[in-house]
């Protein structure tokens, strides 16, 4: 299958999960094996020096951990607060209306290691600057950033590059 065809299959809901807003539901692609290899093959590709994924919760969980055993190395959660059972880094990040706290694991990784993030949407960047600061706090870098798809009217891509000017950011689908 080659990676048009399996994106594809993201549907949009119109009115999700209020009224005004299109959802892009990504379980059409998640329930096709070969959709969800093309677009984990496609996330893999030119990532070589890398020594740990990280993924963000929810869904990102979803294509990072299936990008780690793609490429045969470690898998790093980043959760909201409270929900990791050891010691932790935490980022607080503005959204819309309020704040959010995400966690790493200050043992997730040694230092100098190499973090490819990966996430399911790039919306405003709040997250993925958070998920990138997080992962500086543990000794490590950044490699890249890749999203599955990208809302391009809300910017995100120009936010993370504000805080982080050589950031490789690539995304798969641009809505």
């Amino acid at each position: 299958m080659n990676l048009s065809d399996a994106l594809c299959l993201i549907r949009q809901v119109p009115d999700f999960p209020q009224p005004g807003i299109l959802f892009h539901d990504i379980t059409p692609l998640l329930a096709n094996p070969q959709a969800f290899r093309r677009v984990i093959q496609e996330m893999s590709e030119n990532n070589s020096e890398i020594d740990y994924v990280a993924g963000m919760e929810a869904r990102g969980f979803i294509f990072a951990s299936a990008l780690s055993v793609e490429r045969n190395i470690g898998f790093i959660p980043i959760r909201k607060s409270g929900k990791l059972p050891s010691e932790t880094f935490e980022e607080s990040y503005g959204l819309e209306y309020g704040m959010d706290t995400l966690e790493i694991h200050r043992d997730c990784c040694e230092p100098g290691s190499t973090i490819l993030i990966v996430d399911d949407v790039l919306a405003t960047g709040g997250t993925a600057c958070a998920a990138i600061k997080l992962v500086q706090k543990t000794g490590a870098s950044v490699s890249k950033i890749v999203f599955l798809l990208e809302i391009e009217f809300l910017q995100g891509r120009k936010k993370i590059l504000t805080e982080f000017p050589d950031m490789s950011i690539h995304s798969l689908k641009m809505i």
